[in-house]
């Protein structure tokens, strides 16, 4: 796992992103190798580069992380939560 402080724009333009959204994007630049760039418009886009190992080991983090940030909204969205509201 390699942190890339600026990423080259114009290395990327011929490369079309396997997975993106508004601010990032995920680009195989072959040799099991992949980059996670933030592509923020008024600021250096910045990367993480992954091994294909690594895009599971930290997808497997990313997942936990997120059922650790949700896992409040879910139980105050349960059917059990939303009737102990309407009886205070």
């Amino acid at each position: 796992m390699n942190f890339i402080e600026q990423v080259d724009k114009g290395a990327l333009e011929s490369r079309t992103p396997i997975a993106e959204s508004d601010g990032f994007a995920i680009y195989a630049v072959g040799a099991d190798t992949y980059l996670l760039v933030q592509r923020h418009q008024a600021m250096p886009w910045t990367a993480v580069q992954l091994s294909g190992d690594g895009v599971f080991r930290v997808g497997s983090l990313l997942v936990n992380a997120m059922r650790h940030l949700y896992r409040d909204v879910a139980s105050n969205l349960s059917p059990m939560a939303l009737e102990a509201k309407r009886r205070d």
